[in-house]
């Protein structure tokens, strides 16, 4: 436990969440993918600030524009006139919108019938506009922790920056391959009493993020905190990855306010990064409220009732309900574990459907592309690549249809990844003309035995080099069915 009196410093936080989802991009029909290879383009620009709609200039985007750096931004094929700023914005992402709703939902959260799309200056360069477009769908949400009702004070969806690909003292090179992938940014009150809520409230969230259609990995999230004590002011700390740092980023910062409250030095509300050792270090001025003015290029949003009840109807289930449900099935802890980390449980639900044998899916899932990749000398990304959910769901068809057996399945994959196709693949011929005196010969050796149980054991003494329709048909007529 720290040994940090939160109560009597009047520690307050709140979090600031950006998750991007996995959609196309916000307000264009761009897909939203991350390229590695050379940009077919490039442009430059300068930022010059601007006044909000109060007809002030924020003092954060002064800050910057001071500066006069030049902006370098990369595109590519899939780059279009609206990344760069060229033509006005399409509408609003239908999908993105429904999954945004469907969070606001699950945080308990009051949506919004009639939104103004906004336009946020952005100080930085990493926009080609010079403003984000955000969008306010639903407020006064909340949820339950351990030490506490943690109120969400809103939920907007936001289009996400360009990547920074290099820094330079008077030039910023950028990537518009991010630029406009929907961000959702959930926003708590300043309920959170202690360092140990703000990362459970984080992880809380996280979960129900998760459990939504977002994107993942490096990058994905991005968590920021706004904290403050009595005699200090409110810090704005940026770029948390991992909720297990938080704890002693915040604690940290207390000891800082408090250090400089004590040396009788001026405690400045600012924007600090979070770095890798739980200290943090000046990013900017805090912005002002000078910086949101309306969009003028799309019309007020209007959400549904239709969109609203239809995304109650669809409201996904949370990891710890999914857990338990697959635990109750007969997966065990290991294989759901997997699942989750390699994110295949939509897949893993699909193949359920068609062939209903948990443990059997999840190996077909998990286990059997490793196999053949180690066999192969494949990359596990190369077979899993060949062997997509659309060849898994046609392998299982034709094991639901006892046209292959579970035996012939392997056999069936690495045949597939060698260059079959599935009507190939799974072709058997019989090992013999004596494969019916065979399976005679087992049957009188196991009496009593299931037909199922009878083709495992024929499959295990061919190899699984057989037709099985053909022999499924000759236990049934040698059990007289």
């Amino acid at each position: 436990m720290s040994e940090i009196d939160y109560e009597k410093l009047g520690f307050k936080a709140g979090l600031e969440i950006h998750q991007q989802l996995d959609t196309k991009k916000l307000f264009c029909n761009c897909p939203s993918i991350l390229r590695q290879d050379t940009p077919h383009f490039t442009i430059q620009r300068k930022l010059h600030a601007v006044a909000g709609e109060s007809g002030e200039v924020d003092v954060a985007a002064k800050h910057e524009a001071e500066k006069e750096k030049e902006f370098i931004y990369e595109g590519y094929d899939t780059t279009c006139l609206v990344e760069i700023d060229e033509m006005p914005p399409y509408e609003i992402n239908e999908e993105a919108l429904k999954i945004a709703v469907q969070i606001a939902i699950m945080l308990n959260a009051r949506i919004l019938p009639i939104t103004q799309i906004m336009r946020k200056t952005v100080i930085d360069g990493s926009n080609t506009s010079g403003f984000q477009r955000t969008i306010l769908i639903a407020q006064d949400g909340w949820i339950i922790t351990k030490r506490g009702r943690v109120g969400i004070q809103s939920i907007c969806l936001e289009e996400d920056a360009a990547r920074i690909i290099e820094k330079k003292e008077n030039q910023t090179i950028f990537r518009l391959d991010r630029l406009g992938i929907p961000l959702i940014e959930i926003a708590t009150e300043p309920d959170i009493k202690d360092s140990e809520q703000v990362k459970e409230t984080a992880l809380q969230i996280g979960q129900i993020l998760r459990s939504c259609k977002v994107r993942r990995g490096i990058g994905t999230i991005r968590q920021d905190l706004n904290v403050s004590i009595k005699r200090g002011e409110r810090i704005e700390i940026k770029g948390f990855q991992d909720p297990a740092m938080m704890v002693e980023t915040v604690d940290n910062e207390i000891r800082r306010q408090l250090d400089l409250i004590d040396k009788k030095e001026m405690v400045k509300s600012e924007v600090r990064n979070a770095l890798p050792d739980g200290t943090t270090e000046f990013l900017r001025p805090m912005p002002g409220a000078d910086r949101m003015y309306p969009e003028t290029d799309l019309p007020l949003l209007k959400i549904s009732r239709d969109l609203i009840n239809d995304a109650k109807k669809n409201l996904p289930e949370l990891r710890e309900e999914i857990e338990k449900n697959l635990g109750k099935i007969g997966l065990s802890e290991e294989m759901v574990k997997l699942l989750f980390k390699q994110n295949k449980i939509e897949e893993f639900k699909e193949l359920l459907d068609i062939f209903n044998e948990p443990m059997f899916i999840a190996k077909l899932l998990l286990v059997l592309p490793r196999e053949i990749a180690s066999h192969e000398k494949k990359s596990i990304e190369e077979v899993e690549e060949i062997l997509n959910k659309d060849i898994l769901i046609s392998v299982a068809e034709y094991l639901r249809d006892k046209k292959i057996s579970r035996e012939q399945i392997k056999l069936v994959l690495e045949r597939i990844v060698k260059g079959d196709n599935v009507e190939k693949a799974v072709e058997f011929e019989k090992q013999d003309d004596n494969i019916e005196e065979e399976i005679l010969k087992i049957i009188k050796e196991k009496p009593n035995l299931s037909e199922n149980a009878y083709m495992g054991l024929v499959m295990k003494e061919m190899k699984g080099k057989v037709n099985a329709g053909e022999v499924m048909g000759i236990i049934k007529k040698l059990m007289g069915k």
